[in-house]
């Protein structure tokens, strides 16, 4: 299963959530790769060891034809990873929009039995061009963290007719999830979003909700999963129950 994680928004725990969900997977066997196709190459920090030569980064696929299993590094206690680089900003320009880049991660994915059954989360970049329609078109279903604001569900809005927008050129529908994040139950408003977001999107949002939690926003700064770092967390907490509610609907 490909899952991409996305949305025009930052700040709403798409990292985390890619990270997050990749360790929850690992803890229970399953074979793990994340992706970080973000310029900003966030997830690659948290790896800690994983920032090298552009060479051995996603960049490399897109302008060397490097294999995705060449560029795949070991990641304890989550899986595998396949690095960013700053270089990635430059892939619009280089390549521009057509049918070729715009599916050659998908035709990896598809054409290197590797990837036939692993999952592979793919921490998207904030906007919407090569990289991010990569993902799109590669994944199974986008997963959209919508941070408990208002601004943020603006935000959902916003993609929702971004996912339409591309279906005409995908022929299908964009098979899709929003998850709440930085859910404060002593809130009133993170209650109100999350009412709105059910009564716009149906049963397309999530039923788990990510907590705020101060373990979250500390685990990658010390370049740890939320598992190693705080695993009775309530956040830990979350992601499994996020992994599992997935899984019961054959989305992981």
């Amino acid at each position: 299963m490909r899952i991409a994680v996305f949305n025009q928004k930052g700040g709403v725990g798409k990292t985390t959530t890619v990270i997050s969900l990749a360790a929850a997977m690992h803890r229970a066997g399953n074979d793990v790769l994340t992706i970080d196709l973000d310029p900003q190459a966030h997830l690659s920090a948290i790896h800690g060891k994983a920032m090298g030569g552009v060479e051995r980064s996603i960049f490399a696929f897109y302008q060397q034809q490097a294999t995705l299993l060449s560029l795949e590094i070991d990641w304890p206690r989550v899986g595998r990873l396949i690095t960013a680089h700053a270089e990635l900003i430059k892939v619009d320009s280089i390549f521009g929009k057509g049918p070729n880049i715009l599916n050659r991660l998908n035709h990896a994915l598809n054409d290197d039995p590797h990837y036939l059954n692993r999952a592979v989360f793919i921490d998207c970049c904030p906007f919407l061009g090569v990289l991010s329609l990569n993902a799109i078109f590669a994944a199974d279903y986008v997963l959209i963290p919508v941070s408990s604001d208002f601004m943020s569900l603006r935000g959902a809005t916003q993609i929702e007719h971004t996912l339409k927008a591309l279906e005409p050129v995908l022929k299908r529908r964009v098979s899709r999830r929003y998850l709440l994040t930085r859910f404060d139950r002593r809130r009133n408003m993170s209650f109100d979003i999350q009412k709105k977001l059910i009564e716009r999107f149906g049963t397309d949002v999530c039923e788990t909700v990510i907590s705020e939690n101060v373990a979250l926003a500390e685990a990658p700064a010390l370049s740890r999963d939320i598992y190693t770092h705080a695993a009775d967390s309530r956040g830990a907490a979350d992601y499994l129950l996020l992994r599992d509610e997935l899984q019961s609907q054959g989305l992981l």
